[in-house]
């Protein structure tokens, strides 16, 4: 997981204004295969959006933590329902993201 400070974040919560969210997490909770799509989205994109379909705002904070610990991603944003994920591609050609 990398650390971002705040400028940084502020640059890719930029970026992933217009973004729509990639992944969607429903009633299923996290499952290995929602970990592949997101870590799979990630090599693609390197910054997205995951929408998670839980009701409880301590439940999804723990999911947030969880993909994130498991995809080694860093989290820039969560609002609502939505969090806004970042993590360097594993993929050379497919590193388009220059932080600050």
């Amino acid at each position: 997981m990398i650390h971002l400070n705040e400028q940084q974040k502020r640059h890719l919560r930029r970026l992933g204004h217009q973004l729509k969210p990639v992944v969607r997490m429903g009633g299923a909770g996290l499952t290995a295969n929602v970990l592949d799509e997101i870590g799979q989205a990630l090599d693609a994109h390197e910054l997205i959006k995951v929408k998670i379909l839980a009701d409880n705002r301590a439940e999804r904070k723990a999911l947030v933590e969880t993909i994130c610990r498991d995809c080694d991603a860093t989290l820039v944003q969560a609002m609502g329902h939505v969090a806004l994920i970042f993590r360097r591609s594993r993929i050379e050609k497919k590193r388009t993201i220059a932080l600050p």
